[in-house]
């Protein structure tokens, strides 16, 4: 573990090395830009020593971005995730960089005359060298790690789904070099149908003499099935032994964390804390946000959306159009509009009922539309005119709603908020018959506890690669 604390530091200087000299770029490029290309005109003429004295601006301002971007977690080793996860949090960093930059050119002006057009300017150019760079230095960690060798060995406390998906995002994950080695049973829940039965290799009681079997350092926690006293026990022993030890917390758990104490009279009254857009200032955020997306996805998709449908019309009878009753806000029925992918009579013998893999009902050209999410860009017609948000949980059709209500615990919770054209549980490969609905819920009611215009643009940028179980 060592070795890979001291790769991880050096990856952080090195990181923090190329993002200095990118900012140190982003402004001498900005004086460029506003004294020597001739696109801005000169007032008071072209300063003396002007690349020396905004070459000392440029480096004071270096440090206030690394500081900026450390305090925004940027240098955190291992990157895990994917790079436009941490778009936002450079974008953010380098907004606030440029802010703390315009305050101390104020302190110094005494000193030294900056020009404020070169801050200006130097704001969206830093932005794009540092995105740029950030993502050549993700994509050689990325490599790096993928060729390199397994250092990290965990053991799952658990049987579950969350077990399963923890289990695949590991394996997907290469900055983590770590591989999991089998799981216990933390309970009497039946285990996941992806898990082999071989791979089950006892309770936590076998913990002590598989660690020292199997080398592990690193265990997990995601069963709900142990009580408090045996999972003590379980953190003590991980202690003793200098094992690494975590645990998946349940998200209703944190969802339901924030409560509001009210009183009646000499009644206190304890209820669910309000859910952020609960707030007439964020719906109003999110509704700006709603509006300017749409019609920029229109404008963008319009062509898109046009050879699709001629697509559709050459190699298939029926319309172009999919038209569909969904539940939205409050669970109030509204008309969802999708490109047609499936045979007229796709339901015609069966009723409602889930896509699944390899669908028959599906068109040729339907395939290939749902495989690249092609088929959803007539919602933003829906997101404009109120009945859907660009984000959500997905919209589910009367039929499901009445059955999921009754069978999942806060189901109807999904809808205190527009339903979206992509959500936090859709990004994470939660759709389709592949995935339990008690998952998707608790993905969908996370995001709208956690609601925020960055987490939105977070869900936005992940939705244009996201392809897992799109069909």
């Amino acid at each position: 573990m060592r070795q890979r604390d001291t790769s991880s530091a050096i990856q952080s200087v090195l990181a923090a090395s190329i993002d200095a000299c990118a900012v140190f770029a982003g402004f001498m490029l900005a004086t460029k830009a506003r004294f020597d290309t001739g696109l801005i005109p000169l007032r008071h003429g072209r300063p003396p020593h002007l690349y020396e004295m905004y070459a000392a601006g440029a480096a004071v301002a270096v440090p206030l971005f690394l500081f900026v971007y450390q305090a925004l977690g940027l240098y955190v080793r291992p990157q895990t995730g994917n790079f436009e996860n941490r778009i936002p949090r450079i974008v953010r960093g380098s907004i606030i960089g440029s802010v703390l930059a315009v305050v101390v050119a104020f302190v110094l002006k005494n000193e030294m005359e900056f020009s404020s057009m070169v801050i200006l300017l130097a704001a969206p150019i830093t932005t794009a060298l540092v995105l740029l760079e950030r993502y050549v230095v993700y994509r050689a960690e990325w490599n790096m790690a993928r060729h390199s060798p397994k250092t990290s060995r965990v053991i799952v406390v658990g049987t579950d789904p969350v077990a399963v998906r923890l289990s695949r995002t590991i394996r997907k994950e290469p900055m983590l070099r770590a591989e999991v080695v089998g799981y216990l049973r933390a309970g009497v829940e039946p285990a996941a149908a992806d898990i082999p039965a071989d791979r089950i290799l006892g309770t936590p009681d076998d913990l002590p003499r598989l660690i020292g079997e199997l080398g592990v350092d690193r265990v997990i926690l995601t069963g709900a099935g142990l009580g408090r006293k045996a999972i003590l026990d379980l953190l003590l022993l991980c202690e003793r032994r200098m094992v690494t030890f975590n645990m998946v917390p349940d998200l209703f758990s944190i969802m339901t964390s924030s409560m509001d104490v009210q009183s009646l009279n000499d009644i206190p009254l304890l209820s669910v804390g309000h859910w952020p857009l609960d707030h007439l200032w964020n719906r109003a955020l999110k509704r700006t946000e709603d509006i300017a997306g749409s019609i920029f996805g229109l404008v963008i998709g319009a062509p898109a959306i046009a050879l699709a449908a001629a697509a559709i019309r050459a190699t298939s009878p029926g319309p172009v159009f999919f038209r569909q009753e969904r539940c939205g806000l409050k669970g109030k029925p509204f008309t969802l509009y999708k490109l047609r992918t499936m045979r007229i009579d796709a339901e015609d013998g069966t009723g409602p009922v889930f896509t699944v893999p390899g669908d028959p009902r599906t068109t040729k050209v339907g395939a290939f539309l749902r495989r690249h999410n092609l088929d959803e860009l007539p919602q933003l017609w829906n997101v404009f005119k109120g009945d859907m948000s660009l984000v959500g949980p997905r919209p589910e059709r009367p039929h499901f709603v009445e059955r999921f209500r009754e069978d999942i615990n806060r189901y109807m919770w999904r809808h205190v908020s527009k339903p979206g054209i992509t959500g936090w549980a859709q990004v994470n490969g939660l759709r389709g018959s592949t995935t339990s609905i008690e998952e998707r819920v608790r993905y969908d009611l996370y995001y709208l506890e956690n609601w925020s215009l960055a987490f939105d643009l977070k869900i936005l940028l992940r939705t244009v690669f996201a392809r897992e179980n799109a069909y």
